[in-house]
């Protein structure tokens, strides 16, 4: 039996956070718990978001849509996924794979520290 997912708790109280980074980034994160279904399983609907200065999504993980895996595969019939990733602003999102709260908060935080990190190095 798989041990319960003690950083759930952490992405709840987190819900509703928003934190401030270098360079006029904020990160803004949202979770809240709900009934397990098929397409979220691990019952957590949750949108954690990096936005630039001017307020615009650059990186953005979230379970709020299905999204169709990359590739020129026909999904007809397939279960798509809903936890997914948007890399940019225009990005409709590519799987992500959710294997608990926990990796979910560790693989945001350090891919907004690599965002942040390359545009203010770009600057």
């Amino acid at each position: 039996m798989k041990p319960p997912d003690r950083a759930i708790d952490t992405l709840l109280d987190l819900d509703g956070s928003v934190f401030e980074q270098e360079g006029g980034f904020w990160m803004k994160v949202e979770a809240r718990r709900i009934d397990p279904t098929e397409f979220v399983p691990h019952g957590i609907r949750y949108s954690l978001t990096l936005h630039n200065r001017h307020g615009k999504r650059v990186l953005g993980y979230d379970n709020a849509h299905a999204v169709k895996p990359p590739g020129k595969f026909k999904f007809a019939g397939q279960r798509l996924p809903y936890d997914h990733k948007h890399r940019s602003a225009s990005d409709k999102g590519v799987p992500y794979t959710f294997a608990s709260a926990q990796g979910l908060l560790e693989d945001f935080f350090a891919e907004v520290d690599k965002v942040v990190a390359a545009a203010i190095q770009g600057d």
